[in-house]
């Protein structure tokens, strides 16, 4: 059945098993999970190289090792100060679906622009990214997996479809699933997770699987499972 897949196969076979198509279908029940993300397996070495549970989940590998993948990984170095930068840009970077580095510096230029303290303006506009609402509202288990859901066409802002995952959300923007991901058990068992709770600056009512981005959060607001340290970042770019 596989032989047959185009060139694009990993999109291919992504929006058939989000349609519930039969070729979707046949995709589930190959054991074969493509919602959660491309980074499927490879996204928890993100959590032993860095030594955190990024994301907070039961199943990270760093529960039972705590320490870094690979031959050396027991090896404990001392960082400099440019690799304690490093790496709390990647814990950041990481935290939001692993966001490309392009992407993520145009934040921090914008960030800069802005009036104020650089790394609360950084935090908000990485919490105003559309799939990071997504993932706030515990509509979706994993940063990844919102990312997913927006680009397949499933949220709707203000009743418009929306395909961007990085869209800025606006103070008072109304988020709505699509009919058919309302019924996406992904979905539904991550509503009913106690996993992780829905921060106050965003409202949800479950049973209609529609909220609203109340306001913008300070980063003592945003529920990291893990410390985060924008300065440390903000130091990393202005070297």
């Amino acid at each position: 059945m596989f032989a047959a897949l185009p060139r694009n196969w990993a999109i291919f076979v992504g929006r058939h098993f989000l349609s519930g198509s039969p070729f979707g279908t046949a995709v589930r029940q190959s054991g074969i999970d493509f919602m959660s993300s491309k980074r499927q397996e490879p996204k928890y070495k993100v959590n032993r190289r860095l030594g955190v549970n990024l994301w907070g989940r039961p199943k990270s590998p760093l529960n039972r090792r705590e320490y870094g993948p690979g031959q050396h990984g027991q090896r404990r170095k001392k960082p400099s100060d440019f690799g304690t930068q490093l790496a709390a840009k990647q814990k950041l970077k990481g935290y939001y679906a692993n966001i490309g580095e392009r992407q993520f510096r145009r934040l921090y230029e914008e960030a800069v622009r802005r009036r104020g303290d650089t790394g609360d303006h950084l935090i908000e506009l990485l919490e105003r990214r559309l799939d990071a609402v997504v993932y706030r509202m515990k509509l979706v288990p994993t940063p990844f997996a919102a990312r997913q859901l927006v680009n397949h066409g499933h949220v709707r802002v203000n009743g418009r479809r929306v395909t961007i995952p990085s869209y800025s959300v606006r103070d008072g923007d109304e988020i709505e699933l699509g009919t058919k991901a309302k019924t996406m058990v992904l979905v539904l068992e991550a509503a009913r997770s106690g996993e992780r709770d829905v921060p106050d600056y965003v409202e949800i009512d479950h049973d209609r699987m529609k909220g609203r981005f109340i306001r913008a959060p300070k980063p003592t607001d945003v529920p990291y499972p893990v410390s985060m340290e924008p300065n440390l970042v903000i130091e990393y770019y202005s070297r």
